[in-house]
């Protein structure tokens, strides 16, 4: 692909964020920090759009909880569509975590995520979403 070098003016406390931001995150330059900005807001409006999009819900949970596994499957089985894999981890004897491979539309991926999280007994969940290559309207 190829690059175009254009001029951008900031104010001073807004440069010192950037710069601040390249070294957080280790970018080589603020170029690529200002393209990944770009690029996270552009799958965040895709995903406010209800573009079709790519990402992982991650679970927290003690499987030690009475019937959570179970409830997990039957919310995912409900999502067979969306889900293209699930990888289950035990962290320790009583801590399991679960990241679960999604690709659809946003609102039927946030859905899902929504109701994962949302089972009692989940100590952590996260849905975390990127662009696909499925260009939809």
């Amino acid at each position: 692909m190829a690059v175009t070098r254009f001029g951008v003016s900031l104010e001073s406390e807004l440069l010192e964020a950037l710069d601040n931001y390249v070294v957080e995150n280790n970018f080589p330059n603020r170029s690529r920090a200002i393209r990944q900005l770009i690029e996270r807001n552009l799958v965040e409006r895709k995903w406010q759009c209800n573009h079709t999009v790519a990402g992982a819900v991650t679970l927290l949970y003690d499987h030690h909880r009475r019937e959570l596994g179970n409830r997990i499957v039957d919310i995912q089985h409900d999502y067979f569509k969306e889900i293209l894999a699930v990888q289950h981890f035990h962290l320790s004897h009583e801590t399991c975590m679960e990241i679960i491979a999604v690709r659809g539309q946003a609102c039927r991926l946030t859905e899902l995520a929504d109701k994962l999280i949302g089972l009692k007994g989940i100590k952590h969940g996260k849905l975390a979403m990127t662009q696909s290559d499925e260009i939809t309207g």
